[in-house]
């Protein structure tokens, strides 16, 4: 047997040995679908289609990763395009940009970016939005986008006022956005996909290039995406999905459940694969789950099975309320990791929305047991990281409004409020980015000069920073964090805030020079702000350490974990409260339950509390009505609420109508951060002027020992001294190991560059 088919049961190697004409693998939970795409990708390989033909798409870095990783591992040599579906329409984007009235080199915004452009626009423009949130606006241009209505054809709904506020706002905003070069996430696909629908030689020549297509999580399409796939697959028919209809579960941002049911329409010719072995659970936890699924309606039957064990029973666990039920899973925890049965890293905790973690935090660090949050792009998100970022946005794109908007008085140059706004008009009215704007700031309308000079220093800095686009990122970061003054600023605060901030600024160095290791050469600023705008929600997931981990369900799609907990199972939270008056939302709700139940491998706990204190109010909850729809022998139930009024077993035999939890549970609920794991080895950068107080005292400290001095010593802001050159401090770093560069700001001698490690200088004190 070829070696590329061991390890492959029937159904796996059935639908590996498929190469043309479009394909259908419905794929169960654990049932091997990455083993799959990825060994098909091999297959054709060896049959002979060149690498070029082959692109495979995705929803998480972490699956595109782990492909790419498995396939060159199989075949290696030329790589496979194996990507995100927005990484992809990033790249075709950059390359087609002049199509859609973009430059190469646009800005992708964030939610928040994006937002707050929509919010300055409503305010400069003065338009009249009711009682409508520019959140709100927001959702609302998004789902247009995602159905791939452009702004151009928008049209507002007879009786709906939100409808006739975005069909003014809607076109405005995207102007705003082109006139900075810039596109939010929804554009990313949009634009693509309005090339292809309208540009029929572009629509040709990509459909050449991508032959065979391949989608994981298709149930996860949405319209756009939909779109974009039939005009990549015309000519060559190649398009190859794989998903369930079961773990459909991202239905509020855009995905579209019908893309797989109505596969078959789509493609009559289609050969149908189903993935029904299940790997991962044992027999108990599947059955539980299978049971449970089979409520809903719109789904595609599959018989799941498993050759695993049968496991214990899942344990269905009543609180009295949310701390008894986090100190009793901490509990759990921790007594079964000093056992020696289990490690940190085999337990996860999942739960609805990321407001139910704090007090899971709280118990976890009370019974020492160490954890991680996955939360995706909060490193990303925080204020010091998105501060210097801007600056790096500014250098890639100038004509980035939203950049220019959060490092104009970043840190204070006494530029206020009512400069920045008269700037703003300033560019509305005259068609200008927001920096050529502040260029013509003497010419502004209402602006003071003493304004007008402050805002010219700032597009000085910006006009210097610029220079530097061609350099290593980490050199970039650190010229940028010296010449803004950012950097002092933060040294000036002594408070801990200030200094966590520092040190999340060491910590973007050392993501710089980890970036610049794998991309030698500089001039790779844009690739390295791209992967940042597009960190997916489980990339900050540490594999590699014993931690037990607290995520939400939506993140925990894709995973496996031998031991899960499954939080807060209660009317109102699972399902959600909005789902309550809708079938199809509810049967979301219940693919949700769904997955968090199949990534459990071999122990798998429910639990609620019968009061749970949430969003400011007690109240007594009622038990899931999914638990009702569970396989009663398969469960093992235990009471550990001290109230009388609890679920007892003999809740299973009654008819009990479920009134609605009136919680206002969101997705982007409170969050606690956790603590530092450890604390940081980074000497300080705030230099105390007692360490060197005349210059023989210097001179003494750098030629009292020869001996080398490892280029890692050196840190950004660190004070440094040379025999020659005196006291310095470095400036900007780059490189890594015998190759790692030091610029240095000397009293006296202005900027010099060394190569550390046939250098004389030496840090201060050392």
């Amino acid at each position: 047997m070829d070696p590329l088919f061991e390890s492959l049961n029937e159904a796996q190697c059935e639908a590996v040995r498929h190469v043309d004409g479009p394909m259908l693998v419905l794929a169960g939970p654990g049932s091997g679908k990455t083993r799959v795409v990825t060994h098909r990708i091999a297959h054709m390989r060896q049959a002979g289609v060149a690498a070029s033909n082959i692109l495979a798409l995705t929803f998480t870095n972490k699956a595109a990763d782990e492909m790419h990783a498995r396939v060159e591992q199989l075949v290696p040599g030329e790589p496979v395009w194996v990507s995100t579906f927005h990484r992809f329409g990033a790249r075709l984007l950059r390359h087609y940009a002049e199509y859609v009235g973009l430059t190469p080199n646009f800005t992708i915004y964030d939610t928040k970016d994006a937002k707050q452009t929509l919010a300055r626009l409503i305010d400069t423009g003065n338009f009249k939005t009711m009682h409508y949130t520019p959140d709100r606006i927001a959702h609302a241009i998004s789902a247009a986008k995602n159905k791939l209505i452009t702004a151009d054809k928008y049209e507002p709904r007879p009786g709906s006022p939100l409808s006739q506020i975005v069909a003014e706002i809607y076109p405005a905003y995207q102007a705003r956005l082109l006139a900075s070069s810039a596109v939010d996430f929804d554009d990313l696909l949009l634009h693509i996909a309005q090339l292809l629908y309208q540009n029929a030689e572009v629509r040709a020549t990509l459909d050449e290039r991508f032959r065979y297509i391949l989608v994981d999580e298709y149930q996860d399409t949405n319209h756009v995406q939909y779109v974009l796939l039939r005009a990549l697959s015309v000519d060559y028919p190649n398009l190859a999905v794989t998903g369930d209809p079961d773990q459909s579960i991202y239905g509020w941002r855009g995905a579209d459940i019908n893309n797989i049911l109505q596969f078959e329409t789509d493609y009559p010719e289609v050969k149908v694969v189903r993935l029904e072995r299940n790997y991962r659970s044992t027999k108990r936890i599947l059955r539980v789950a299978d049971q449970l699924i089979a409520h809903n309606l719109r789904r595609k039957k599959k018989a799941l099975f498993t050759d695993n064990d049968e496991g214990n029973a899942v344990r269905l666990v009543e609180y009295a309320n949310q701390d008894d039920e986090a100190e009793g899973i901490a509990a759990q925890i921790a007594e079964a990791i000093a056992a020696g049965r289990h490690q940190a890293s085999d337990f996860a905790i999942f739960y609805r929305v990321n407001a139910l973690s704090r007090v899971l935090e709280s118990a976890l660090r009370q019974a020492g047991v160490p954890y991680q949050i996955i939360r995706g792009q909060e490193f990303y998100q925080r204020k010091e990281i998105k501060d210097v970022l801007a600056y790096c946005q500014l250098i890639n794109n100038p004509r980035d409004d939203q950049a220019v908007l959060r490092t104009i008085n970043t840190p204070a140059r006494g530029i206020g409020r009512k400069t920045i706004d008269r700037l703003t008009q300033h560019a509305y009215r005259h068609g200008l980015s927001l920096l050529d704007a502040a260029r013509e700031a003497v010419q502004v309308e209402g602006l003071a000069v003493r304004s007008a000079k402050k805002v010219a220093v700032y597009v000085s800095l910006a006009d210097k920073l610029s220079q530097l686009a061609a350099g290593d990122v980490e050199e970039i970061l650190g010229t940028i964090l010296s010449e803004s003054g950012y950097h002092e600023h933060l040294e000036e605060g002594d408070s801990e805030e200030d200094l966590n901030r520092l040190a999340n600024i060491e910590e973007l160095l050392t993501d710089a020079r980890q970036f610049d290791e794998k991309n030698p050469g500089g001039g790779h600023l844009e690739t390295y702000l791209e992967n940042a705008w597009l960190t997916g929600e489980t990339d900050g997931w540490e594999t590699e350490t014993e931690k037990v981990t607290l995520m939400t369900l939506h993140a925990a799609k894709g995973l496996e974990f031998p031991s899960v907990y499954l939080i807060a199972v209660e009317h109102g939270l699972l399902p959600h409260e909005r789902s309550t008056s809708d079938e199809s939302q509810l049967e979301e709700e219940r693919r949700l339950a769904f997955v968090g139940i199949t990534r459990a491998e071999k122990h798998l706990q429910l639990s609620y509390a019968a009061h749970r204190d949430f969003r400011g109010q007690r109240r007594r909850t009622v038990p899931s009505s999914f638990l009702l729809e569970m396989p009663r022998e398969e469960l093992e139930l235990t009471q550990n609420s001290k109230d009388d009024g609890g679920w007892d077993e003999s809740t299973w035999d009654d008819d009990l109508a479920f009134d609605p939890v009136a919680l206002e549970a969101q997705n982007d609920g409170f969050v606690v951060e956790p603590p530092d794991d450890e604390e940081s080895d980074t000497p300080s950068l705030q230099i105390a002027a007692a360490q060197v107080t005349t210059a023989a005292q210097l001179a003494g400290a750098t030629t009292e020992s020869q001996k080398p001095v490892s280029p890692n010593v050196f840190a950004q802001g660190m004070a440094v001294s040379h025999p020659q050159h005196g006291l310095g401090k470095i400036v900007a770093l780059s490189g890594s190991g015998h190759n790692r560069r030091a610029t240095v700001q000397f009293a006296t001698a202005g900027e010099k560059r060394f190569v550390l490690s046939h250098s004389p200088i030496r840090p201060v004190g050392k």
